[in-house]
Order: C-alpha cells, then sequence, then structure tokens
C-alpha cells in the first residue's frame, strides 16, 4: 500500500496507525531513504535539477524494493512518501507485488497550514503549502482512493482507510 499526500497531510500518523492496526505490517518511510545520503544530497525545488530527480527516482525505487521484499516474506507494506503529479503513477509501476493499494491524502490547504504550524519539523523550505496543494489537485492522477481528511483525526482516517480501501484503492492485482 502507497499512502501519499503533500508535506504535513498526515502521512507518517496515518501509516503508523494503519500498519498498528494490521497483524503483520511494515512501515516504509520514503523519506528515510533521502536522508540516508550523507555527501551530494540534491533537494526538491519547484524547479528540479536533474540530480534532485534522479535522488527522487532513487528513493521511490528503493522504497518499492523493499516493500516488495516486505511483502515476499508475508508482510502488508506501507510505504509512505510524498508522490505528486505523473510521478505517482511512474512510481506504482516500480511495485512487483501485488494488489497495491494507493490512498491519496487530501486535506485542505487550510487544514494543512494549521498542522505544519503545529508540528515540530518543517516540510515546506522550498515551497508553500498553496503550491503543494495545487500540484496534488490539478497535476495529480486520480488513481485509488482519495480522502479529504480535513475534519479527521488519524483514528478515523486510519478506519476510514480499513474500511474503504480494499474496494476502492486498488490500483494493481
Amino acid at each position: 500500500m502507497l499512502i501519499t499526500g503533500i508535506s504535513a497531510a498526515g502521512k507518517s500518523t496515518v501509516a503508523q496507525g494503519l500498519a498498528e492496526r494490521l497483524p503483520r505490517s511494515a512501515h516504509i518511510r520514503g523519506d528515510l531513504f533521502r536522508r540516508m545520503i550523507v555527501n551530494g544530497a540534491a533537494g526538491m525545488t519547484p524547479d528540479p535539477a536533474p540530480e534532485a530527480l534522479r535522488q527522487l527516482h532513487l528513493r521511490y525505487r528503493l522504497a518499492a524494493s523493499t516493500a516488495d521484499a516486505y511483502f515476499a516474506a508475508g508482510f502488508t507494506a506501507i510505504v509512505q512518501d510524498v508522490v505528486l503529479g505523473p510521478e505517482l503513477t511512474q512510481f506504482v509501476s516500480l511495485f512487483s507485488s501485488a494488489p497495491l493499494l494507493v490512498v491519496v491524502l487530501a486535506p485542505d490547504a487550510a487544514t494543512v497550514a494549521e498542522r505544519e504550524r503545529s508540528r515540530a519539523k518543517t516540510g515546506y523550505r522550498d515551497w508553500t503549502v498553496a503550491q503543494l496543494d495545487q500540484g496534488l489537485r490539478e497535476g495529480t492522477p486520480r488513481i485509488g482512493l482519495w480522502l479529504d481528511t480535513s475534519g479527521q483525526t488519524p483514528d478515523e482516517t486510519v478506519q476510514e482507510i480499513l474500511d474503504r480501501a480494499w474496494d476502492e484503492a486498488v490500483v494493481a492485482t
């Protein structure tokens, strides 16, 4: 399963909560692969350099192959990362395990901005909430289960995913 959305949409919290509700599960944090680079990291910006895109695609390949390895070992693998625009379709194609479910967390921009203000880490340096939200809503293919989680607690979102994902989130079988 892939859980995506913009920064501060609740991906980490929801993916962890979901993993905790499943009997054999692994939570794969895509950003961990970015943070493993000690020297030479190229960050994503609104106008990314070729090296930033190369590293983003490396991160996506590592996350998908890690999920496939956990799946082959009998675990439900839950990958969470920011995957927007046409990158979503490309990322989905990297998985060899099936079925693959995609859940897009899409709270409104005001909710995301409030969540960003109240958390310790910062997800917005080169981007604004409005820029990423627009990229999500206007440029991301409408595949999988899209959830407006603006008025939900993380537990409510986890429950909604459990209730609806098998019927609405399957993108590959």
